[in-house]
This record gives structure tokens, C-alpha cells and sequence, in this order.
């Protein structure tokens, strides 16, 4: 059992680890770092590669965050899409740096979810509600006082 124990203290100091460098991935660049690590550069990690579990979690957990991203910035401003759109600029290559397949899939990725919503942007507030899955309005009207 202590084992079991140790190796799960161990897993979380590796993603804290991780996230603190959360803020340098993706080309933020050199300053952007809030949480800077300190470590010497001979350190290195056995990382555990991911259980099928956990990538079943993160899909799930990025499917859905996705879908709450779409349907915010289906109520955003046009300086707020704006900014959206500088931030998918911001992390794709710039000249002179190797391009990285990921940034540029996430770059792509960003500007989709900010164009995707864009049916919802062009309909009104009321017919957003009004076409709202009939179980769901059944399940508000039922909830809200008479």
C-alpha cells in the first residue's frame, strides 16, 4: 500500500511540475513564464506514459471543454474574437523559428473554434431559447416557479 501511495505523491509533483510550465509551451516566450521553475539542467524525469484511462479522461475533458469554448464565443464581442484570433497568430510560427506541428494544429484549431460558432452569432437570443431541445425547456419550465 505504500507503494501504491508514493507513486501517486510522485505522479502529482510530476504534472505540478508540468503545469507550471504551462505557460511557456506553445511559444508564449521568454518573460510569459508566471511560474518559473528553477532546476539544474542535468534533472531529468521518467515521465509514466499515460494509462488508456487517462487519454479517455483528457478527450472527454477537451471535447467538453471545447463545446463551452463554441458556446461562449458564440455571445463574444468582436474585439473579444478579435483577440481570439491575435492569440491563434501569436502561437503560430513566426519567421525565422522552426515551424512545430502541434502549434500549428493548435493555431488552426483556436481559429475554428472562434469561426465555428459563427451560425449561433447570427442567430437572435430568443430564437436561440426558443430552439432549445424541447426536453430541456420541459425540464426549465418545470423548475421555475408558476
Amino acid at each position: 500500500m505504500p507503494d501504491r501511495e508514493s507513486d501517486a505523491s510522485a505522479r502529482f509533483q510530476l504534472l505540478q511540475g508540468a503545469l507550471s510550465r504551462w505557460d511557456t509551451e506553445g511559444g508564449a516566450g521568454p518573460g510569459r513564464n508566471v511560474h518559473p521553475i528553477s532546476m539544474a539542467p542535468d534533472v531529468s524525469f521518467d515521465v509514466p506514459p499515460l494509462t488508456n484511462a487517462e487519454l479517455v479522461q483528457l478527450q472527454i475533458r477537451v471535447i467538453a471543454l471545447e463545446n463551452v469554448v463554441m458556446a461562449l464565443l458564440s455571445e463574444a464581442s468582436g474585439p473579444q474574437l478579435e483577440l481570439a484570433r491575435e492569440m491563434a497568430m501569436y502561437i503560430s510560427p513566426r519567421p525565422g523559428h522552426t515551424p512545430h506541428h502541434l502549434t500549428i494544429r493548435a493555431a488552426a484549431r483556436m481559429i475554428s473554434l472562434v469561426e465555428g460558432p459563427a451560425h449561433l452569432r447570427a442567430l437572435a437570443p430568443s430564437s436561440r431559447s426558443a430552439s432549445a431541445p424541447a426536453d430541456a425547456r420541459d425540464r426549465r419550465e418545470r423548475s421555475e416557479p408558476a
